[in-house]
């Protein structure tokens, strides 16, 4: 059991309050698991720069304290390049003026163990071990701002409660995925992915389905089709919540056992997995509120 939320604001008077309701969304699944959590922010100009390639690390795996200008300065000795880095909580967001995957491989060549949680444009992907209110509280969540917000608390089943096993599992550029359930057929499709040469950072089963996500979209799919493929492909009981930084996109398996909500209105698009994760968005009492059917991808673009 674990708990997911997504937000996407449709009205620009609501993106300095981003931060405030995706904080509450993501504490009221608190019990759905409380052992780890973590956030996609798009649109936070203090995180994410406009214009910038952008990093986020999760972990840098050497095991030695470092500040945050240590880390850009690491960086940027490899890129060549500035590097600014901002530390939240113990995680790090980096941004240069250089594509994401440029500044993404010099990551890899200063911090070769390092936990990558996310990359792209106008994107920061925080997450750790601990309980929600814990996490948030640390990062500042509460004041971030943006376009849009994804969460999930983390209930582990079948895989080590650690930086790598937590979601969103942010493996394409500005893409994030995340998924409540599990995937019967993982290890099959991790074979078969690897055998493509695609890497993966953890065991989980919910990062086999993000990497084959992002595998379609970089051979052209959109993605609804993608998230198609992914159910024709997949067995397993899950609801997923998937996003870049111009759409966000909800579906659940051909049972739908995985509880979820959708609720919108002029000025919003959320989801959950429980309807309290909704009930304190601004004007939630005159949203269309419904449950997502089965294997219908339900999608919108910014």
């Amino acid at each position: 059991m674990c708990g997911i939320v997504g937000l996407h604001l449709r009205t620009p008077d609501l993106y300095p309050r981003l931060g405030e309701l995706l904080t509450g969304m993501l504490c009221e699944m608190g019990d759905r698991g409380s052992d780890s959590a973590g956030v996609a922010v798009y649109g936070d100009p203090s995180w994410s720069p406009p214009g910038r390639g952008c990093v986020s690390l999760a972990d840098l795996g050497t095991g030695v304290l470092e500040d945050a200008t240590q880390v850009a300065a690491a960086v940027g000795a490899e890129l060549g390049g500035d590097v600014d880095g901002v530390a939240v909580g113990v995680s790090f967001v980096l941004s240069a003026d250089v594509d994401s995957e440029v500044l993404l491989a010099a990551v890899r060549a200063a911090y070769p163990q390092a936990i990558i949680a996310g990359f792209g444009s106008d994107i920061a992907v925080l997450k750790g071990v601990g309980h929600p209110r814990a996490l948030t509280d640390g990062w500042g969540l509460a004041g971030a701002q943006g376009w849009q917000g994804v969460g999930h608390t983390r209930m582990a089943t079948e895989s080590a409660v650690t930086p790598a096993g937590c979601h969103p599992y942010a493996v394409g550029p500005g893409q994030c995925m995340v998924h409540n359930g599990s995937f019967a057929n993982h290890a099959t499709i991790r074979r078969e992915l690897r055998a493509e040469g695609v890497v993966f950072d953890s065991e989980n089963d919910t990062e086999v389905g993000a990497r084959f996500i992002a595998k379609q979209l970089a051979e052209g799919r959109d993605i609804e089709s993608a998230l198609k493929e992914l159910c024709a492909t997949f067995d397993g009981f899950y609801t997923l919540l998937v996003s870049n930084r111009d759409s966000f996109a909800v579906v659940r398996d051909a049972i739908a056992c995985k509880p979820a909500v959708i609720a919108e209105t002029a000025d919003w698009v959320a989801m959950g997995s429980e309807y309290r994760a909704l009930a304190g968005l601004p004007g939630v009492e005159s949203a269309k509120i419904w449950e997502p059917e089965p294997e219908v991808v339900y999608a919108w673009q910014r």
